[in-house]
């Protein structure tokens, strides 16, 4: 903050320039004092006032009564809400705004004329403050929330140069709410008023809130639409209150007498016209239409076919208005993902009303399409101060109505290469290769055979996937691993929070190649490694539920929650040893069945995480948060397994997860993989099971930049013991739990890493920079360094910070 330098009396220019130079002393340390109370008072802002002037600095708000108030902290911040102007903002009595305002005063140009202008704040005066409107605005207030006799007083307190308001509200009993009627009458209208009043928000004995009447039309305004009412408004109610009772009042509900005729009748839809390819220039209704399923379809079947549109569409023929169903509509062809606007309208038939009463409705439903087929490339590169560098690419062919039914087909190719070399010329290098395709379709509905499920209360457009890919991964002078998987399922969301996915065929085949020697006498040691490369099916089952509040924007406090369970080879063990298969035996002597000849894997996983978003303003587009994420897993083999395949098992650490370690770099337990020897240090650092816990302050800095600062802690452990994995205490000695999880311990293993960061976000592109420093390492379990000294507190170790790179938020 920048501020006055305090004045300081001349020194004796004549004094023996061989003695330093030292001001003259304000007796008994009073210039110390002094230049304090100059530097506050320059802080404070109250230097910058007028002659005459008083700085205002706020208001307060009391209410008062002889009896009980009821929702007093409520209203008070009500009433606080009217105050007009804000006060400077300030921090701890200091106002560094109101100083940067005064560096520019009266000029034109130059530094302190961009700092007043970007950062500085104008002085509020107590002469800006009309103490009368703020009154009146208060008394509308407590009007508006039952109290109708109330008195306002406003009292200004002052300071030096400065001044505050204080208000007082004095008020008695609030008026409370007798009885309900609701408008009689044998109308079309008026008895589909009174079919609501069940649900009604006003309540015999509730106070009276002037919300809640607000509330109250717009419920009937909705209810109303749901039943034919397309012309309806909420300002066709009004609400007549009696209030000559003791602090009670009588409600009467009642519709306006000029409401127009055709807002007070329902709609039946007569014709609906569909047209899928809209433009501002559309000449399509010229064309001859078809007729499907009593929709006026446009302009032909050679992108989509009727049945995949009208699959999507809720509004039928012959069939009453409602606006639900209008919504849902248009939320399940924005779905689609084929269309970039969706318009839907009404426009009164000239069919008259028949004899019910009911008029009709003719609608249009225009659809302006995407280009049906597109091609992106990607090209990444990540560096990484660890002497990573990992370039990749990734080329995508998507056709969004692939068989004419909007089906969305993605076929993607992807590539990338990663390197480090380690000093030692007789280990395995750290370079690797990976190459793969896959092809998905999504069907924008259910196939269930023989059952037809459209889930019509849902907004959203429930799925069908299938996917097949082909992957493989080449580890320079160690192995190469291929996978090939299919995969069949279904998602669908029950509402904008909920997501469910479900997929009851999820094959993979993994197979190892091409391993090196110095690899293949590794698998000969490690048997339990070698069990998880071993070449293998996988034939899998998962559901996985997402709640997540996200999307809610205007929510301060936003929770996603994630949880998912997989299950593998059940129903191949039941076949394999009902037909009597042949068994093998394994690296570290286990039988295992086989089915058609082939190995295959057999567990149970759980995966759990759950996130937290707290933005700390009440500004719903500010990017000041608290975010925490926990995840949980757990992958149980049993039977024909004794370790999850290797692409099955967790990993933790690097940008996305403990980002003071190294991906793959912690773990099992306290196990710590050997430095610079033949193992490399990744392959065994992977385990069954999980736990990882993550906080995160994010605070914006400059447009389209923020920072960050965090702490990282986590684990993976083992179900079951491995030999050839060691790991040792806290004193170097061997603790024989050899990367197993024990829940007495577990705590003590958890590594811990914190670190600070910035990101460069703009909007649809982010990129992170994030330093993290290690403070608790789990293979020395008490060993525990300081973030700011760089002290090691016990057991020291050569670890040090790591810098990472990265595209989009850790989480």
């Amino acid at each position: 903050m920048l501020h006055h330098l305090p004045f300081f009396p001349k020194t004796n220019a004549s004094a023996d320039p061989r003695r330093p130079m030292r001001p003259a002393r304000w007796g008994g340390g009073w210039g110390a004092g002094v230049s304090l109370l100059a530097l506050l008072a320059s802080c404070s802002g109250l230097n910058y006032i007028p002659a005459g002037s008083k700085l205002y600095t706020g208001s307060t708000v009391k209410m008062k009564s002889a009896s009980p108030i009821p929702r007093e902290a409520e209203i008070t911040t009500e009433l606080t809400s009217v105050i007009t102007p804000k006060p400077n903002a300030s921090i701890l009595g200091m106002r560094p705004k109101l100083y940067l305002w005064h560096l520019g005063e009266g000029k034109t140009k130059g530094l302190g004329h961009w700092l007043a202008n970007k950062y500085g704040e104008k002085p509020v005066l107590l002469s800006q403050v009309d103490t009368q409107k703020v009154k009146g605005l208060m008394t509308n207030r407590l009007y508006n929330n039952g109290y109708f006799q109330p008195v306002v007083h406003s009292r200004i307190q002052t300071k030096g140069q400065a001044a505050s308001v204080d208000y007082t509200a004095t008020v008695g009993q609030p008026y409370t709410i007798k009885e309900i009627h609701f408008p009689e009458g044998d109308s079309l209208l008026a008895r589909a008023v009174r079919a609501t009043e069940s649900t009604s928000l006003l309540k015999v004995g509730d106070a009276y809130n002037l919300q809640t009447f607000t509330n109250e039309r717009t419920r009937i305004d909705a209810s109303l639409k749901n039943q034919g009412y397309y012309y309806f408004s909420p300002d066709y109610i009004l609400f007549q209150v009696d209030s000559t009772l003791n602090n009670q009042v009588n409600v009467y509900l009642k519709i306006k007498a000029k409401t127009p005729e055709r807002a007070a009748k329902p709609y039946v839809l007569n014709r609906i016209r569909l047209n899928t390819d809209y433009s501002l220039s559309d000449t399509t209704l010229a064309e001859r239409p078809m007729n499907y399923k009593g929709y006026i379809y446009y302009p032909d079947e050679k992108v989509f076919k009727a049945s995949a549109i009208t699959n999507a569409v809720f509004l039928y023929p012959d069939s009453v208005y409602r606006r639900r169903r209008q919504d849902q509509t248009l939320s399940r062809l924005m779905s689609l993902g084929t269309f970039k606007y969706v318009d839907i309208g009404f426009r009164p038939a000239r069919q008259k009303a028949d004899s019910a009463g009911y008029g009709f409705l003719n609608s249009y439903v225009r659809m302006t399409q995407v280009p049906k087929k597109s091609l992106r490339a990607e090209v990444l590169l990540v560096s990484k101060s660890n002497g990573f560098t990992g370039p990749g690419f990734r080329i995508q062919f998507r056709n969004r109505s692939a068989l004419r039914g909007a089906e969305q087909l993605l076929i993607n190719v992807t590539g990338s290469f990663e390197n480090q070399r380690l000093s030692d010329a007789n280990t395995i290098g750290l370079t690797s290769y990976e190459l793969g395709a896959d092809a998905q379709l999504s069907v924008p509905r259910l196939i269930t055979p023989p059952f037809d499920i459209r889930l019509k209360n849902s907004d959203f457009q429930p799925r069908t996937t299938f996917g097949v890919g082909v992957k493989s991964v080449t580890r320079l002078d160690a192995f190469t691993q291929q996978a090939f998987n299919l995969n069949y399922g279904y998602s669908w969301k029950t509402k904008l929070t909920n997501e469910h996915e479900l997929r009851p065929i999820d094959i993979q085949y993994l197979r190892l190649a091409d391993t090196s020697a110095v690899f293949s006498r590794l698998l000969q040691e490690r048997p339990f490694l070698a069990n998880s490369f071993r070449q293998q099916f996988v034939l899998a089952s998962s559901y996985r539920y997402t709640y997540n509040q996200q999307a809610l924007e205007q929510r301060r406090n936003q929770l996603y929650f994630s949880g998912g369970i997989e299950v593998a080879g059940n129903l191949a063990y039941l076949l394999s040893s009902l037909s009597g298969q042949p068994r093998v035996t394994n690296a570290d002597g286990s039988q295992a069945y086989t089915l058609l000849s082939q190995q295959f894997s057999q567990y149970t996983k759980v995966d759990l995480e759950l996130r937290n978003y707290f933005r700390t303003s009440s500004n719903p587009t500010s990017g000041n948060k608290f975010a925490t994420r926990l995840l949980l897993g757990v992958g149980l083999p049993y039977q024909n397994s004794s370790v999850l395949p290797y692409l099955k098992q967790y990993g933790i650490g690097g940008p996305n997860s403990v980002r003071a370690f190294a991906a793959r770099g912690l773990g099992p337990g306290t196990y710590r993989s050997p430095a610079a020897s033949e193992t490399g240090s990744f392959y065994d650092q992977v385990g069954d099971m999980r736990i990882e816990a993550n906080a995160e302050y994010r605070q914006d800095l400059f447009p389209y930049v923020k920072g960050a600062l965090f702490v990282d802690a986590g684990n993976i452990w083992l179900i079951n013991k491995d030999p050839s994995r060691q790991t040792i205490d806290a004193e170097g000695n061997p603790d024989g739990k050899n990367g197993q999880f024990s829940p007495n311990t577990f705590l003590k293993e958890l590594a811990v890493g914190a670190g600070a960061g910035l990101r460069i976000d703009v909007q649809f592109f982010v990129i992170r920079f994030d330093y993290a420093y290690p403070l608790r390492l789990p293979y020395s379990n008490t060993e525990i360094r300081s973030p700011l000294t760089n002290e090691i507190i016990y057991n020291k170790t050569s670890e040090t910070g790591r810098f990472n790179i990265a595209i989009g938020y850790p989480f």
